[in-house]
């Protein structure tokens, strides 16, 4: 085995231990807690542009704390717009007439395209270096990298706490999260806790 087959092999594996804690998390755990902490880590950025999005399988669902910020700010949602691309962002509101999507996602039927300031970013595991496992497209590492490129971003990750995991395979095309948000607490990479 190659090295890059080494490390498609680890986070197939990893993505599939995730995904069953996942699924357990989310018919176990309520979620009041980890949005409440979501809007307390997003607080600072209140002026700023925020990039959530519609949850699919058994993600954590962060529509209510984007409900909460639309109402006296602008939130937009991932647009997937071909494999090899970097996201692209569309205004989203609390009642937007939504359509499906690559990957059954729904995504706003029009709006405008937005650039976010701040990203709620989903995934399907984490460490506590910061550090995401996705679905493999790689679409937010591509986005981020873009993104930051331009102008600094904060990218804060929302999972269950039973979504980490501390042997996660990265690759160096990996883009860190600022923070990680669960119901279990904060994680703030780089700091001792």
């Amino acid at each position: 085995m190659t090295g890059g087959d080494d490390i498609t092999a680890r986070k197939t594996a990893a993505r599939k231990a995730a995904f069953a804690r996942r699924r357990l998390a989310r018919a176990e755990v309520d979620q009041t807690q980890a949005v409440t902490a979501l809007l307390d880590v997003l607080a600072p950025y209140e002026a700023r542009v925020l990039a959530g999005y519609m949850p699919i399988q058994t993600e954590i669902d962060p529509r209510p704390a984007m409900s909460a910020w639309a109402a006296a700010g602008r939130v937009c949602v991932p647009v997937i717009e071909g494999p090899g691309l970097p996201l692209s962002f569309r205004a989203w509101h609390p009642g937007a007439r939504m359509v499906e999507g690559p990957f059954r996602a729904l995504v706003p039927a029009e709006g405008e395209d937005l650039v976010p300031d701040v990203l709620i970013v989903p995934l399907v595991a984490f460490d506590r270096k910061g550090f995401r496992l996705g679905y493999g497209g790689g679409f937010y590492d591509r986005t981020l990298e873009g993104l930051r490129a331009r102008a600094p971003v904060t990218a804060i990750g929302f999972a269950f706490g039973a979504q980490e995991d501390a042997a996660l395979p990265r690759e160096a095309t990996d883009q860190p999260l600022d923070a990680i948000v669960t119901e279990a607490g904060l994680v703030w990479p780089g700091s001792a806790g």
